[in-house]
């Protein structure tokens, strides 16, 4: 008998281009994977349970500890309540070292909720595309004027991703900047930062196949830059379209969201998104920070 054909080989489904919803719309939008750079982005420490025996031996040691523990604290509250001596706030201690303490997804969430964020107090939803690997202070990662203000205070490392909006429409660059910052220096430099640095507009950081892929200097369109004075952290944002338009003249957050203004960057709520995702990570950072401190506190 003559030898069969082999069956032939199931075809191959056509690739699906990725092309970004109009803005305003959001039906059956899902944001494509994130840029190869996450994957290089080294893993934070996550502490693992302790087993039974260790939990009741680390109580054991809380409790005839506590008398020596109470005197120290004691001390600290005491020399924090001498003047020109505020003391730290909750979690200000372990908010300096989250960097490197804390998982990616706990700083940087895969999606960030924003409600109220938008113009007219729409909501907003962001999803995280681009994340760096941590890097120390420098030029490449920080604006010049916000580089000068912060190493005297000691910078320690720095912190980006990259988000874009529901609509694929807009993408925002956001950094964590850690210092060795007293409680003191750091209400300090809070004060006023954004209007004392300028047009000191953040770095964007841009992704290889995503929306993000074309976000660079020239892109950069609003920012926003804040320093609470209740974490050694600075927090940045600065936001651009995603379709890679050049923008001639960024515009501050405040400068952006103002009454009144009819340029695109105003009415594509550009600034809106800049100061929106900055007080989101913001609050999200001072949570984890307190949270630190109590579990600290109760072991």
């Amino acid at each position: 008998m003559p030898p069969q054909a082999a069956p032939p080989a199931p075809a191959r489904p056509a690739p699906v281009a990725f092309v970004p919803a109009p803005y305003g719309r959001t039906t059956g939008y899902a944001p494509p994977p994130e840029a190869l750079v996450e994957t290089t982005t080294r893993l934070r420490p996550v502490r693992d349970r302790r087993s039974a025996g260790r939990t009741a031996a680390a109580a054991a040691c809380a409790v005839l500890g506590s008398g020596l523990i109470g005197g120290a604290l004691a001390g600290v509250w005491l020399a924090a309540s001498e003047p020109g001596k505020p003391a730290e706030p909750v979690g200000y201690a372990e908010a300096r070292e989250l960097w490197h303490n804390a998982p990616v997804d706990a700083l940087f969430p895969r999606t960030l909720p924003g409600p109220g964020a938008g113009p007219g107090a729409a909501d907003r939803t962001w999803t995280r595309i681009v994340v760096a690997p941590d890097a120390p202070c420098s030029p490449a990662v920080l604006a010049k004027g916000l580089l000068t203000a912060v190493e005297p205070l000691g910078c320690e490392r720095v912190l980006r991703a990259t988000y874009t909006d529901a609509t694929a429409s807009s993408v925002i660059t956001v950094g964590l900047v850690f210092t060795r910052a007293d409680a003191t220096a750091q209400r300090t430099l809070g004060e006023g930062l954004t209007a004392r640095l300028g047009q000191d507009v953040p770095p964007a950081l841009s992704g290889p196949s995503t929306v993000a892929a074309r976000f660079g200097d020239r892109q950069r369109a609003s920012w926003w830059t804040s320093a609470p004075a209740d974490l050694p952290v600075v927090v940045t944002a600065v936001s651009g379209f995603a379709d890679g338009r050049a923008v001639d003249a960024p515009q501050p957050a405040d400068k952006a969201t103002a009454k009144g203004r009819t340029d695109a960057v105003a009415q594509s709520g550009l600034g809106h998104e800049a100061k929106g995702i900055t007080e989101r990570l913001e609050r999200l950072l001072r949570t984890t920070a307190t949270t630190a401190a109590k579990e600290k506190e109760a072991r």
